[in-house]
């Protein structure tokens, strides 16, 4: 990879990068329990990797969260705090730029990857996960369009029957149900998740990192285009949605722990 013109830092709001020894940067969410996302979140994420692909030393990436859930989701019931000046860009801009970074990534997906968590999730190239893993596109069942590039990379991962199954119902799996389907590429006991995550980036680490820069380039080819023309329409749909009677429905059930009743308006 190229040199250092942009220091690698060990902080990045609330996301820390530790650079090992053995070529591989752990990048770790500090939002616990839940890990819940928000604009500057993901900003910060694609901070990190874009420090990452600038230094020399790192040849793959562990994403990692601190907590009890990997990502439960976007901070839906967050307000604005007084004098906050909102983003110039949007959340999903951000998203384009993890998806454009040039290292490969292995999720450790300890707990619960919920709607964008889960599109978080996706924009590794390996999932690791264990029994307690839970992997939910529930977006429908919020009366919500999916985001986060999910109407691409999850028929590219499990194909397109298993995605609209995911997306209509909002079905919650299980981690042995996410590996069949392909989902999970490893799955593992719960305290060892983290640990295979890192031993599947070494191993990554340890094959030419010029070659596997290379091979990944051609094998995502535009990718990062393909996202961005994703999210423009997802968020077009979410922001019509949003509108809707039956969004504030879903939101108002999800928080009363109910079934929704949605009404078709």
């Amino acid at each position: 990879m190229g040199g250092s013109a942009s220091p690698l830092q060990d902080r990045y709001g609330d996301v820390s990068v530790l650079m090992g020894e053995d070529f591989v940067a752990t990048v770790t969410v500090h939002r616990p329990p839940d890990n819940y996302f928000d604009h500057a979140l993901i900003a910060s994420i694609a901070d990190a990797y874009e420090a990452i692909d600038a230094d020399a030393r790192c040849r793959c990436i562990v994403l990692g969260a601190e907590g009890k859930n990997f990502c439960a989701g976007a901070a839906l019931a967050r307000r604005a705090e007084p004098g906050e000046v909102a983003p110039a860009t949007h959340l999903y801009d951000e998203a384009v730029r993890i998806f454009a970074a040039r290292t490969p990534v292995v999720a450790a997906v300890r707990g619960a990857a919920v709607g964008g968590g889960l599109g978080l999730a996706m924009s590794a190239d390996f999932r690791v996960g264990s029994p307690e893993t839970r992997m939910t596109a529930n977006f429908a069942r919020l009366g919500f369009h999916q985001g986060f590039g999910l109407s691409v990379t999850l028929p590219q991962v499990i194909g397109h029957q298993h995605s609209i199954e995911m997306l209509y119902t909002g079905a919650r799996l299980g981690g042995e149900e996410a590996l069949r389907i392909g989902l999970l590429d490893r799955l593992v006991p719960l305290v060892e998740v983290d640990d295979e995550a890192h031993r599947l980036a070494v191993e990554i680490a340890s094959s030419a990192p010029l070659a596997v820069e290379s091979i990944r380039q051609t094998m995502r080819g535009d990718l990062a285009g393909r996202i961005r023309a994703a999210t423009d329409r997802e968020k077009a749909e979410q922001d019509r949605l949003t509108q809707t009677a039956d969004f504030a429905e879903g939101v108002r059930a999800m928080g009363e722990r109910r079934l929704p009743r949605f009404e078709r308006r």
